[in-house]
C-alpha cells in the first residue's frame, strides 16, 4: 500500500493528473525493458534471431518493452546480446548524442545498465564507472564481463575523491544519484516500506553533495547529466536549481526531441520559479511505458582549459618471464592482434585498450582481464573469452537449435570436433558466450560456476 504522505505530496505535484498516476501505481503492472547490447550485436541481427514479444520505445533505437519471464536464463542474456533495463532508466542516456571518442564518467554506476549503455557508444573513447559500495562495484564488473565492455575502468570510491584525481577531464559526467526510489514502487515493495519524507530530504542533501563533487570533473564545453528514479521535487528540480545557482558556468540545455516528446516538463514552481527548469524531463508511468525517472542535461560554458590527471599509473610492464608465457598463449590461440597493451595491475594480467592511467586505489576493473599465469601455463579468464572470443583460432559456434547450448550454460561438458584441441571460444549464434578446453572430441566447460543456470 502506498504511503498516505506520498499520495498527498504527489497530489500537490500532479493536480488533475493525480488520479491517473495513482491508478497506474496501484493497479498497473511494472514494465519490463530490454536493451540490445550494441557491443555484441546489432539491433537488426538481434531482432532477426529472437521471437520475443517486443515493442520499440519512442526514444531509444535499441530499446524495447518486453513481455514474458525468465530472460536471465536465456543464451541471449548469457552471451550479452541484451541487457534487461527499465525503459525509463534507458531513457536518460538518450538525452544527447555521445561522441564515439569522449571520455565519460559515471559517478554512481551500479548495477551498470547506464554505464554499459554509455560504453556501447564509445568505440574510441573511455569510460570510468565509479560505484561507492564495493559489492555493487563487483556487480558492475560482472555485467561488463558479460556485455563485452573493454574500454572501461571500474572503481569504488567516494565521489569526493574523484576531484583529487581528475580535473576537467570528462566530456560527459553522469550523476544517476541514489534517491528515495519512488519511481520503483511498482517493482519493489521494499522501496515502499522504506519510504519516508525524512528520507526524501536526506537524499536531496546527499544528491547535492555528489553534484558538488561533479562540477570540476567536467571539461569546459562538456555535459553534466543528472538523473534519479524518483518523483520528489526536492530530489529533482530542487537539487538541479540549487546546483545551477551555485555554479553559473553551467546551464540547462534541451534534450533530444524524441525524448522530449515522450516525457513531461520539469516543474518551475519547485525551482524558485526559474522557467529554464522546464527543459528537465519527467517520466510518469501513466504517460510513458516504464517506471519513474527524472532527467536534467546541463552544459558547462566553453573556456580554455587543460585536462589534468593528478596521479601516476599503477600498471606495470610484465617481466620477461611473464611476457614469454603470455606471448606464447596469444601466438598459439589468437588469430587477430589484440587491441591495446598488456600490463600487470596487482596480480592480474590485463589488456588495456583505453588511454587512462590506472588509478592507485579501489580499482575493480582496469580493462579486460586476460587471465593468470600458473607456472609455465597461461589460464585465460572468462572475460577474455567474452570480449575477444571471435579472435580465437578455435571456436565452437552453437546455434539456437543446438541442445549443447543449455548443457554448456548448465556447466556440463559438451561434444566438440575431434580435431579441435586446446583452448576454444564458445559462441552462441556468432556472439562470444564463454570458453573451454577441447580434447578427444569433448569440451571441458570453463563457464564460471556463479553464472551457470541452476
Amino acid at each position: 500500500m502506498l504511503p498516505n504522505k506520498f499520495k498527498e505530496r504527489m497530489k500537490s505535484v500532479l493536480g488533475e493528473d493525480y488520479d491517473s498516476f495513482i491508478s497506474s501505481l496501484e493497479e498497473g503492472e511494472a514494465i519490463k525493458g530490454l536493451r540490445v547490447n550494441l557491443i555484441k550485436n546489432s539491433t537488426e541481427d538481434f531482432l532477426a534471431r529472437v521471437d520475443f514479444d517486443l515493442t520499440k520505445t519512442e526514444y531509444a533505437d535499441n530499446g524495447f518493452v518486453v513481455e514474458g519471464e525468465g530472460f536471465g536464463r536465456t543464451p541471449e542474456h548469457h552471451s550479452g546480446m541484451m541487457y534487461m533495463q527499465d525503459p525509463g532508466a534507458m531513457a536518460t542516456l538518450t538525452a544527447l548524442d555521445i561522441g564515439s571518442d569522449w571520455w565519460v564518467l559515471d559517478l554512481c554506476a551500479a548495477p551498470g545498465g547506464k554505464s554499459s549503455q554509455i560504453a556501447e557508444r564509445l568505440t574510441d573513447g573511455f569510460l570510468l564507472s565509479n560505484e561507492y559500495v564495493p559489492k555493487r562495484a563487483k556487480t558492475v564488473v560482472s555485467n561488463f564481463e558479460r556485455l563485452g565492455v573493454t574500454n572501461a575502468i571500474v572503481t569504488s570510491l567516494d565521489t569526493g575523491r574523484l576531484p583529487e584525481m581528475f580535473r576537467e577531464c570528462f566530456d560527459l559526467v553522469l550523476c544517476d544519484a541514489p534517491c528515495s526510489g519512488e519511481g520503483m514502487f511498482r517493482k519493489s515493495q521494499e522501496s515502499i516500506a522504506e519510504w519516508s519524507e525524512e528520507n526524501v530530504l536526506a537524499c536531496a542533501v546527499r544528491q547535492g553533495e555528489i553534484m558538488e563533487n561533479a562540477h570540476t570533473l567536467v571539461r569546459p564545453g562538456g555535459y553534466l547529466l543528472y538523473s534519479t528514479c524518483t518523483y520528489s521535487p526536492e530530489e529533482n528540480e530542487g537539487v538541479v536549481s540549487a546546483f545551477l545557482e551555485r555554479h553559473r558556468d553551467f546551464s540547462l540545455v534541451p534534450v533530444k526531441e524524441q525524448l522530449k516528446h515522450a516525457t513531461s516538463d520539469g516543474l518551475p514552481e519547485y525551482a524558485g520559479g526559474r522557467e529554464d527548469i522546464r527543459e528537465t524531463r519527467r517520466i510518469y508511468p501513466h504517460k510513458t511505458p516504464g517506471e519513474g525517472q527524472y532527467i536534467a542535461l546541463m552544459k558547462k560554458n566553453e573556456a580554455s582549459f587543460s585536462s589534468t590527471i593528478l596521479y601516476k599509473d599503477v600498471s606495470i610492464p610484465l617481466t620477461s618471464k611473464e611476457s614469454a608465457v603470455v606471448d606464447k598463449f596469444i601466438r598459439e590461440n589468437i588469430e587477430e592482434k589484440l587491441p591495446g597493451r598488456v600490463r600487470k595491475v596487482g596480480d592480474s594480467i590485463v589488456l588495456i585498450s583505453h588511454g587512462c592511467p590506472i588509478p592507485p586505489h579501489s580499482v575493480f576493473m582496469s580493462g579486460v582481464l586476460l587471465g593468470e599465469i600458473r607456472g609455465e601455463l597461461f589460464i585465460p579468464s572468462h572475460q577474455f573469452f567474452s570480449a575477444y572470443g571471435r579472435r580465437f583460432k578455435r571456436k565452437l559456434n552453437l546455434t539456437a537449435s543446438d541442445t549443447r547450448v543449455m548443457k554448456y550454460l548448465g556447466g556440463e561438458e559438451i561434444d566438440a570436433d575431434p580435431n579441435c584441441r586446446g583452448w576454444c571460444a564458445v559462441l552462441f549464434e556468432g556472439v562470444p558466450l564463454g570458453g573451454g578446453k577441447a580434447s578427444a572430441g569433448r569440451l571441458k566447460n570453463h563457464y564460471p560456476k556463479g553464472l551457470r543456470n541452476k
